[in-house]
């Protein structure tokens, strides 16, 4: 069903590489320092005597913060532009990463989460939106390279919390702050920029405005979407919260050995965005949402039954085939309600992190009850949702129209 709306004309602009480059490289940073509270989920089961289930909370108390606003924050945003809110937001991140490491108590350590996940609700929402404005047209690839900026942050985390934290011991967590201090600074001028291109951002809201997909096909779809999104998030959250200590359980390994593991874990899911999105400007978004939830099933069902060496080596393949996704249903969305991009990136940012938070909290659960082994094998079956996505309609962006004019 092909569901294009009427196109307009309009040259396309080139795309801004250097902001592109600016709000990835920050968002390298702001992952970076949100994966240390996973990389370092050992050590504060040791110290605060935690159960699975209590570390499943942690993540749900940081996913659950930042996927209830980020649709709030987005939504706002695309009535009324707010460019300075990026750098306020990183300053949430800054404090929480300072509480994270004096936290004397497990509640204070939640409220620790809670501060950072408040600063990624701002962050992902609005740096997407930037992504997109300066993309020249190159959705996929813009939000991949957006995206790959957050993949290399989540598995530079656990490594550097492997060699510092989880070494020097949790207080050396506050030399993380100096990175929400280069994040905060880096803001400030991509705010700037995003100051200086509000009118043509709402020009091309109004005009955005006048091309909408049927309300049965936007509902349909998202739908769908979210379908899948609860395939491959649900799965992810039984390796990037629970694969530390499924190593040392099944293999004896240590728990830095672990984290240097859970890295090329994340370098796989890096490598994976960087394609998907680029693909799916190239052959389309439906296709490469297809090809990579479903695609990874076999791997993942061979997985809970692998040695070492194969479980590395299975968990790269995954990483690489199941990341691909979500730059595409990203743009995919987004194409489909280009006057709402604040919200939808919120929406499908916050839901990815919700459904990582409520899969690490009842995988955590499980865990509990069942063992680790149990969870991998149960977890191995969820990629086969993926079949889901035949279903998705022909969803095509709409030319943009031509913007005022005006110099970069």
């Amino acid at each position: 069903m092909n569901t294009t709306p009427a196109r307009t004309g309009g040259e396309l602009a080139a795309p801004r590489f250097s902001m592109i480059g600016m709000v990835s490289f920050v968002h390298m940073l702001n992952d970076m320092m949100q994966s240390v509270i996973v990389a370092i989920y050992p050590l504060l089961k040791g110290e605060f005597s935690l159960s699975y289930a209590q570390i499943g909370v942690i993540t749900l108390t940081f996913q659950l913060t930042a996927s209830l606003l980020q649709p709030v924050v987005g939504a706002v945003t695309d009535r009324h532009p707010l460019p300075y809110s990026l750098p306020i937001g990183m300053c949430f991140t800054l404090a929480g990463l300072t509480l994270l490491s004096i936290a004397p108590s497990y509640g204070l350590l939640l409220v620790s989460v809670a501060l950072i996940g408040c600063g990624s609700s701002v962050f992902h929402p609005e740096s997407s939106r930037v992504a997109r404005m300066a993309s020249g047209g190159r959705y996929g690839f813009a939000q991949a390279l957006f995206q790959i900026g957050g993949n290399f942050g989540q598995a530079l985390g656990p490594m550097f919390a492997a060699v510092v934290v989880l070494k020097l011991g949790r207080a050396s967590a506050g030399w993380f702050t100096l990175a929400a201090l280069l994040a905060i600074v880096l803001l400030l001028q991509v705010s700037r920029w995003y100051r200086q291109h509000i009118a043509e951002h709402l020009h091309r809201h109004a005009t955005a405005a006048q091309r909408r997909f049927p309300r049965a096909v936007v509902r349909y779809t998202i739908g769908i979407l979210f379908v899948l999104m609860f395939s491959k998030f649900f799965y992810l959250a039984s390796i990037s919260s629970y694969y530390e200590f499924y190593l040392m359980h099944r293999f004896g390994l240590s728990a830095d050995a672990a984290a240097h593991l859970l890295a090329v874990f994340l370098f796989a899911i890096a490598g994976g965005t960087l394609l998907g999105g680029p693909l799916g400007d190239y052959i389309g978004r439906r296709r490469v949402i297809w090809f990579s939830i479903l695609g990874c099933a076999p791997f993942a069902l061979i997985l809970p039954y692998a040695g070492l060496g194969w479980t590395v080596a299975l968990s790269v393949v995954i990483g690489l085939v199941i990341a691909s996704a979500f730059p595409a249903i990203i743009v995919y969305a987004q194409d489909m309600l280009t006057h709402r991009i604040g919200m939808v990136s919120g929406l499908f940012y916050g839901f990815s992190f919700g459904l990582g938070g409520i899969g690490a909290a009842v995988l955590g659960l499980l865990a509990d009850r069942f063992g680790i082994d149990v969870v991998y094998r149960m977890c191995a079956f969820l990629p086969l949702l993926g079949v889901l996505a035949i279903l998705l309609p022909d969803v095509r962006p709409p030319a943009p129209a031509g913007p005022p004019s005006r110099s970069a």
